[in-house]
């Protein structure tokens, strides 16, 4: 893993192989995670039915930012490799014994991830000022109401800094 301040490469735990999931290396990734809070219901073998689905995207974008004081490295045309994971949760349906359709959640992201990949960021309305928080809640805005699980949105846009948007 990189720290993109310095360039170097930078000694990780090896919990953190993936910055947007830190699991360790026994443990199953988040995609299908159970919970146990009392309002999920119940299934045939006692636990919960509400579970909590990611769906992981990458996107090349350039940005500045116009707010930040003179001088600041992020006032300067740049571009990142932007990863943005989107969770969503609700009860699995007994029927299809999922929540939805992993496809379904490619399908709802796709228009923002054509407006937002290999773009200049500063050019789409209401990302003047495209900084990690700002595109996070922008993602949210635009996409919750074709998603209606969707409980948060998170942006990375180096493999160390990103930024988590719950609306």
């Amino acid at each position: 893993m990189c720290d993109a301040d310095s360039g170097q490469q930078e000694t990780i735990s090896p919990y953190e192989t993936n910055p947007l999931q830190m699991n360790p290396p026994n443990k199953q990734p988040d995609l299908l995670q159970s919970s146990s809070e009392p309002d999920g219901g119940s299934n045939p073998d006692g636990g919960s039915n509400r579970v909590r689905l990611v769906r992981e995207f990458g996107f090349e974008a350039a940005h500045r930012l116009p707010n930040v004081p003179d001088g600041h490295k992020c006032a300067r045309l740049h571009g990142h490799s932007f990863r943005v994971e989107l969770v969503c949760e609700g009860e699995i349906d007994p029927q299809s014994g999922w929540l939805l359709d992993f496809a379904d959640v490619k399908k709802a992201f796709k228009p923002q991830w054509e407006r937002l990949d290999h773009h200049y960021l500063n050019e789409i309305e209401g990302l003047e000022n495209p900084t990690a928080e700002n595109i996070a809640r922008w993602i949210w805005r635009e996409l919750k109401p074709r998603l209606p699980q969707l409980t948060q949105v998170t942006l990375a846009e180096t493999c160390t800094s990103r930024c988590e948007y719950r609306g």
